[in-house]
């Protein structure tokens, strides 16, 4: 058994450790020249130095929205210390910590950028480019996992009479940091985690940020005084002023999407079979299995999630199948069940861009999964220590990332007193 590996960021490593542990033979393909895959900072926007799209969405100073608890592998917590929020290198670090402690790196091929899957047979040809020479080769593969990642295409809005703007339009994929906001009269466009902390970001150097938001719940972090928080935008006018729906105006220097990100999977060959429509991925089993060709399996798809402890439940399934000590129900059974899930989401009043959002159910999913693979489930205090810190998020921007907590046991944590 051959596994191909795509990306070598969270979702890919763990994927890498437990094939590995597996038995199969692996290769794991990158694209950039060191592993992290979301977490490595790069000042380069656009195009990096061999001509190829940089696809990092990191951000000067970042720190985690979720705490250190929660981010962790199941049987591989990052390390204990003083603080929940850590920064983007430390997380970085804790990566490469994982990856020496399972012996990872020797499968990775850095720099190296996949352009083409395909069906051959009964197994896949990946057609890849080495970077730095240009060197073109196919390799065959009998499994393949697909762990690329949210952050690679930006949902860039068009807006009504978005061409009479003169100032500066962009997406936050290529923001780095907040100096180019210097004195201007700003709008970001988005409330999600992004969107609310580069807002707070670009506050301290801009002369006001107004930030534009369709949050159902009121936002109650209380933001700088040169902060304001406005409803959708109607239309963008003459001057640079731009109408929002309760009819106010105001006019702005730059205007910033924090809209998110499309799922993005250029290297798939139509004969894949394959499809994504406004974000929702089709035919997928249980977020992950490719229906018709089960030997592809996509890991990290679900959102509002605890992410890296779901790479690595979705990865010990697909694995159990590829090892034969787990089998998937009939081709017909996989697209019934697809079908129900769907259905239940439309009748709960999701769109279809919510259709791998988890949320609320994702305790039910995990337990799904580990029920089916008979391994171990996530922790239910993990699911509740991350409900709890995205409420946090919401409510007091400025100061959640001080909150310290500490898991006592699989139900229950605390929050540690300073």
């Amino acid at each position: 058994m051959r596994v191909a590996i795509i990306g070598a960021g969270a979702a890919g490593l763990a994927s890498a450790r437990h094939v590995s542990q597996s038995g199969f033979d692996l290769d794991v393909f990158e694209m950039r020249p060191e592993l992290g895959g979301t977490w490595v900072y790069t000042e380069d926007v656009g195009k990096d130095r061999y001509g190829y799209p940089v696809y990092s969405a990191m951000y000067k100073g970042l720190r985690t929205n979720l705490p250190k608890e929660v981010m962790g592998f199941p049987d591989f917590p990052i390390p204990d210390q003083e603080k929940s929020y850590l920064s983007q290198a430390e997380i970085l670090d804790f990566l490469n910590l994982y990856a020496d402690r399972f012996e990872l790196k020797k499968y990775i091929k850095f720099n190296t950028i996949v352009m083409d899957i395909r069906p051959q047979n009964e197994s896949w040809k990946i057609t890849c480019i080495e970077k730095p020479t240009g060197k073109v080769y196919d390799n065959i593969y009998d499994a393949i996992m697909i762990c690329n990642g949210h952050y690679n295409d930006p949902i860039v809005p068009k807006l009504p009479g978005q061409e009479l703007f003169t100032g500066t339009i962009d997406h936050s994929h290529n923001f780095r940091d907040p100096e180019r906001f210097r004195g201007k009269k700003v709008l970001v466009v988005g409330a999600g985690p992004s969107g609310l902390d580069i807002t707070l970001q670009i506050s301290t150097v801009a002369e006001n940020v107004v930030l534009s938001h369709r949050v159902p719940d009121p936002i109650k972090t209380q933001y700088p005084e040169n902060v304001q928080l406005k409803p959708d935008v109607q239309r963008i006018l003459n001057f640079n002023k731009v109408e929002f729906i309760d009819g106010s105006c105001c006019c702005f220097d730059e205007i910033l999407f924090c809209t998110g990100y499309k799922y993005s999977f250029p290297f798939l060959h139509d004969s894949c079979g394959i499809t994504v429509d406004d974000n929702h991925i089709q035919p997928l089993y249980k977020h992950m299995i490719h229906i018709q060709r089960p030997t592809m399996c996509f890991i990290g798809i679900p959102f509002n999630v605890c992410a890296f402890q779901m790479f690595d439940l979705q990865a010990r399934y697909f694995c159990k199948y590829l090892d034969k000590s787990m089998q998937l129900p009939p081709t017909k059974e996989m697209e019934i069940h697809t079908e129900t899930d769907i259905e239940f989401r439309k009748s709960k009043g999701y769109t279809k861009r919510q259709m791998h959002m988890m949320g609320s159910y994702q305790e039910t999913y995990y337990n799904d999964l580990a029920a089916d693979a008979k391994t171990t489930p996530i922790a239910p205090v993990l699911v509740k220590l991350r409900d709890l810190s995205v409420k946090r998020l919401y409510d007091d921007l400025l100061n959640f990332r001080e909150d310290k907590y500490k898991i006592v046991d699989e139900q229950n944590f605390v929050k540690v007193l300073n």
